[in-house]
């Protein structure tokens, strides 16, 4: 996980979200959101994307207090933390869990497409930020730079992708 001398940064937040409590799965078939009771959900708040060095945490926070409902730490993307459903794009499979290491699976869903858009691309972006840091490659002038400590904001990994 994240040491602690890192800071933590602010990848996305997002004002509405949607908590469901979701049936066992059946079978290894997609999760199907038409499965959850989508007209009344079980939380709502809002959700706060950071992250932690490599690590990028979703948390699911009271709109008024900012008190934590439920984190989820994400390693990879897309992967077990974090899976998209089968019929729709505004809803995910989220793997929450506490400090002991307890973890449970939930859906989280976005009134609006856009949100859901916005929230994919940021764990994507950090992702494929994650991944440069650990590759070394040639600028524009030939030569060598290594992206180990270079990517200190989305904004800088995307100049240094754009740079090769």
């Amino acid at each position: 996980m994240a040491t602690e001398g890192e800071y933590e940064s602010i990848l996305c937040v997002k004002p509405d979200v949607n908590v469901y409590r979701i049936p066992p799965r059946a079978s290894n078939r997609g999760v199907r959101a038409a499965d959850w009771k989508l007209d009344a959900p079980d939380w709502t708040g809002r959700m706060r994307v950071t992250a932690r060095g490599k690590v990028a945490f979703i948390k699911l926070e009271d709109k008024i207090s900012g008190e934590l409902f439920a984190q989820a730490p994400v390693d990879e993307y897309p992967g077990i933390a974090i899976e998209t459903v089968s019929d729709s794009s505004r809803y995910f499979v989220l793997r929450i869990q506490d400090e002991s290491g307890r973890s449970a699976f939930i859906g989280i869903g976005f009134g609006d497409r856009g949100d859901s858009f916005d929230f994919n691309v940021a764990l994507q972006d950090h992702f494929k930020c994650v991944a440069l840091t650990a590759v070394s490659c040639h600028n524009r002038d030939n030569t060598l730079i290594t992206l180990a400590n270079k990517c200190r904001s989305e904004l800088e990994c995307r100049l240094l992708t754009d740079m090769n």
